[in-house]
């Protein structure tokens, strides 16, 4: 990959970003369009977000991702949200056209369409930005029930607020932590947790985990999963590229070419 004075940024906004492999997967897609692009991690502490959003705009960058821990505040300076992000309190895609940063959340959607949300009884473990997109969107698509087990009680709390004020007809409740809920037939793991398991797994459940190793080793949820013989097992990767591809197409308007992504974070 070159880059040249014509060529376009997309970034990726995290704290920290050394570990993604975002950037190999986007900068694979690029290619494969032709597109000259190129994707780029940029570290943002948490003091210098809002400076980071604006000189998107300024620096010419088509968009950028927003990663770990940056997914909730980074709303705030969004000129404009899409109904997902706006619903979910959530954003991993900004798209700057014009100088006007379009904040959008593609986490939720991509677990949506991996799982069978409708009618489940949902553990999420974790309250940060992609917990809070993701059980948005599974309640959206009519999970029945959901239970968060975060870490911190308080943020725990305040996120079961939110979703029992946008659907007051679920039953939605925190856990302690660990959790020690059980009736769950679906698991989500939106912590970066991937080298112990946080809850036991059985057999019936559908597991996602929303974290992932860089080697490609499995976490420590997914092999659980799978020596508990578990239904229906997403890891971290599938998720990454089912969102990836949704902001590629969100930038570029063209076909995400999701092959070539998916042989890019297989290498």
């Amino acid at each position: 990959m070159t880059i040249g004075g014509a060529t376009r940024l997309v970034g990726l906004i995290g704290d920290p970003v050394e570990h993604s492999l975002s950037p190999v997967m986007q900068n694979a897609a690029f290619a494969a369009v032709a597109l000259d692009w190129a994707y780029v991690p940029l570290h943002v502490k948490r003091e210098a977000l809002e400076e980071a959003v604006v000189g998107l705009a300024a620096l010419g960058f088509a968009g950028a991702n927003v990663t770990i821990p940056h997914k909730t505040a980074v709303v705030g300076y969004c000129d404009e949200l899409d109904e997902v992000a706006a619903r979910a309190g959530s954003v991993n895609t900004l798209v700057v056209r014009d100088g006007t940063v379009f904040g959008s959340s593609t986490d939720g959607p991509a677990v949506v369409g991996l799982v069978a949300a409708s009618g489940a009884r949902v553990l999420v473990l974790g309250a940060g930005g992609g917990a809070q997109a993701v059980a948005t969107s599974l309640l959206d698509a009519g999970a029945a029930e959901l239970v968060i087990g975060a870490r911190d009680a308080e943020r725990g709390h305040a996120l079961c607020v939110r979703l029992r004020t946008i659907f007051p007809d679920r039953e939605i409740r925190t856990d302690e932590w660990p959790p020690t809920y059980v009736g769950a037939n679906l698991l989500v793991n939106a912590t970066p947790e991937v080298g112990r398991t946080l809850v036991p797994l059985t057999k019936s459940q559908q597991v996602v985990d929303l974290a992932y190793k860089r080697d490609g080793s499995l976490t420590a949820h997914v092999a659980a999963a799978k020596e508990a013989g578990c239904e229906r097992i997403v890891d971290g990767l599938e998720v990454l590229l089912a969102q990836g591809a949704a902001s590629f197409e969100r930038w570029t308007g063209l076909e995400a070419p999701v092959g070539i992504m998916r042989a890019a974070l297989s290498r």
